[in-house]
C-alpha cells in the first residue's frame, strides 16, 4: 500500500482516479493544481504523485520541476489528455525528460493506471 497523490485540476478526472485506485487499498489524496499539491507535500509521506500536465495555478510541468529540486524521492506519473492553452500539443515527453518515472495518456483503462503505480512501487523502493 502506498500513499498516493492525485493531482488534477478536472473534479471528474480527480473522482475517476481516485475510483480506479480504491480497488488496490492505496491512501489517496487529491489537489485541484500544482499549487495545492506542493502544500500538501510539505506535509510529505507521499509515495507517489499522479498528476496532470495542463491546469491553471501551477501547471504539471512547473510542478514536476520543482518537486524534483524539493523533493526528489517523491516518484510521479504524469497524465495529459494533450490540451494546452494554444491548441492541442503533447506534453507528456516533456514530463518524462523532466523527472516523471511514468506517463500516461487520457483516457486510459484501471488497469494501465494500476500496473503503472505497481510497477514505480516495484522498481523505486
Amino acid at each position: 500500500m502506498a500513499k498516493i497523490l492525485i493531482v488534477d485540476d478536472e473534479p471528474h478526472m480527480r473522482l475517476l482516479v481516485s475510483a480506479m485506485l480504491k480497488s488496490d487499498k492505496h491512501e489517496l489524496c487529491v489537489a485541484e493544481n500544482g499549487q495545492s499539491a506542493m502544500d500538501l507535500l510539505k506535509d510529505g509521506g507521499f509515495d507517489v504523485m499522479i498528476t496532470d500536465l495542463v491546469m491553471p495555478t501551477k501547471n504539471g510541468i512547473d510542478l514536476i520541476m520543482e518537486i524534483k529540486q524539493a523533493l526528489p524521492q517523491l516518484k510521479i506519473i504524469a497524465m495529459s489528455g494533450g490540451g494546452g492553452i494554444n491548441g492541442r500539443f503533447d506534453y507528456l515527453p516533456i514530463a518524462k525528460l523532466i523527472g516523471a518515472e511514468n506517463i500516461l495518456r487520457k483516457p486510459f483503462k484501471r488497469e494501465d493506471l494500476s500496473s503503472a503505480v505497481e510497477d514505480i512501487l516495484a522498481t523505486h523502493n
